[in-house]
């Protein structure tokens, strides 16, 4: 071996050993020239190229698109950092890295579709961590039997990505603690979730029937500054329009897909329609004077949380609206909660975030959840968190114009409401006079399977009474 030291085939020395970069030496059960890699759970030496693959986003999503890359190749990241954004046709989501290095190599340019567990981009990196996936590995070093043996002991109760480590840190929980279900004893993100209901009793996305506890306070934003009295409104941007005088043909990407696939399913719901007119004169008075201690709370107070709350406080009288059919329509299911869905015109297309467990917050937070939604909406970060899990809808199509219309259900829910605008008209009041009244019009579609028009009539009746008389709410209000 002596001789060997300055042959040039022996590249590296570890601990003693020489090792050269397609053999081992050093081991009397393998002989020369007789090939050995681990990758589980094993350090690699500097300069290694490791590949990034898109993970499983959930929802059964296999495809996305990608809409934006935060790196180009060189860049150096960190663990965390963006890498870029990716749309499906349920949410948009950012993607992060898990590793400490430079990006060598982009796998797609932008509006391109990347596959779930297709390469992503590729990082140089001087050395992964313990618990490096060893699919992400492309090339290694052979290494000694020994190291990788230490190594895979040593890291056998923590072996977690980055991503999950984060996720126990931030609940304060000791990985030791918790069982790995993964490949070998490999701790998952369903082990954190679980392992922090079991501690909390917490609604977590992944679990398959969640209880109903109350919404985390929602942060109190500070006042606002005087100079800021008036909340700013995002505008739509105005694009001049551009005749090219050819044909274009695109495929369907994200949203616009997810649309075909739930139209397409709606249309074989047998949709029963009905319409009605709200005054809201008293709620525009009620509003007007609320609007001032909304705004010194940072929160923009709009009628719609007022149509949200009075929608779910009918739920309570007439569940059955709020409930699901089974694709063999052999069983009903009543949900508990309230996630009440509000459908919103976006760059990306029609999304319908929803607000969760609306029985049991106030108008105000549900006037701060809309804010937050309108701001994620605003600039496509809705996650899939926001876009799932809905139990009735409304869509606020009055805020683009028209009175009436015929609302689409979004399956499985059982039924939707339109809203159109608010008009300043002339109605008689109670002595027979001639006044100004605040009117909008409501359409309503429900499943007609499983709802009857008195059903749905005596809902929009009760709906109507609690926003024409606004302290009638306060009634029910718990």
């Amino acid at each position: 071996m002596g001789r060997l030291i300055c042959a040039p085939q022996f590249r590296s020395c570890t601990r003693g050993r020489f090792i050269r970069s397609d053999y081992i030496l050093n081991k009397p059960s393998l002989k020369i020239g007789q090939q050995r890699r681990f990758f589980r759970n094993t350090p690699v030496a500097a300069g290694q190229v490791l590949q990034f693959k898109l993970s499983d986003i959930g929802e059964g999503i296999t495809e996305v698109t990608v809409k934006e890359w935060y790196v180009k190749e060189g860049d150096t990241v960190s663990q965390f950092d963006s890498i870029c954004e990716v749309q499906s046709d349920k949410a948009s989501v950012t993607i992060t890295s898990r590793y400490d290095g430079v990006i060598s190599k982009l796998y797609y340019n932008v509006d391109d579709t990347a596959i779930v567990g297709k390469p992503l981009v590729d990082i140089e990196t001087e050395a992964v961590k313990v618990g490096a996936l060893e699919e992400d590995v492309l090339e290694a070093p052979a290494v000694s039997h020994d190291e990788h043996t230490h190594q895979e002991i040593k890291g056998q109760k923590t072996m977690a990505t980055p991503a999950v480590r984060r996720l126990a840190m931030e609940n304060n929980i000791k990985l030791s603690e918790v069982v790995g279900t993964g490949r070998d004893g490999r701790i998952l993100k369903e082990d954190i979730l679980n392992y922090l209901s079991k501690q909390t009793g917490a609604i977590l996305p992944l679990s398959p029937t969640p209880e109903i506890v109350p919404p985390p306070p929602q942060a109190r934003t500070a006042p606002l500054q005087q100079k800021d009295k008036t909340l700013p409104v995002a505008k739509p941007a105005v694009t001049k329009p551009v005749f090219t005088g050819k044909d274009r043909t695109e495929p369907l990407k994200g949203f616009h897909k997810a649309m075909v696939k739930t139209m397409s399913a709606a249309l074989k719901i047998p949709h029963f329609g009905y319409c009605d007119e709200i005054d809201l004169t008293q709620l525009a008075q009620l509003r007007e004077e609320l609007k001032s201690m909304a705004e010194s709370r940072g929160v923009r107070l709009s009628y719609m949380p007022f149509f949200i709350k009075a929608a779910s406080l009918g739920l309570l009288h007439y569940p059955i609206l709020n409930a699901s059919l089974d694709d063999s329509c052999q069983n009903i299911t009543y949900k508990a909660s309230h996630n009440i869905g509000l459908a919103m015109d976006t760059q990306q297309g029609l999304i319908v975030p929803n607000v969760k467990n609306v029985q049991m917050l106030s108008i105000f937070d549900i006037a701060a959840e809309l804010n937050r939604l309108q701001t994620l909406g605003a600039t496509g970060q809705l996650g899939t968190n926001e876009l799932t899990g809905g139990t009735f809808t409304i869509s606020n199509i009055g805020s683009i114009g028209g009175t009436y219309a015929k609302p689409v259900i979004l399956p499985p829910e059982v039924a939707i409401g339109a809203l159109g605008k608010i008009q300043a008209l002339p109605r008689f009041n109670a002595k027979g006079e001639v006044v100004k009244a605040h009117i909008m019009n409501v359409s309503w579609s429900a499943d007609h399977r499983i709802i009857d028009g008195a059903t749905m009539s005596r809902f929009s009746n009760l709906w109507k009474s609690y926003l024409e008389n606004p302290a009638s709410m306060l009634m029910d209000l718990k």
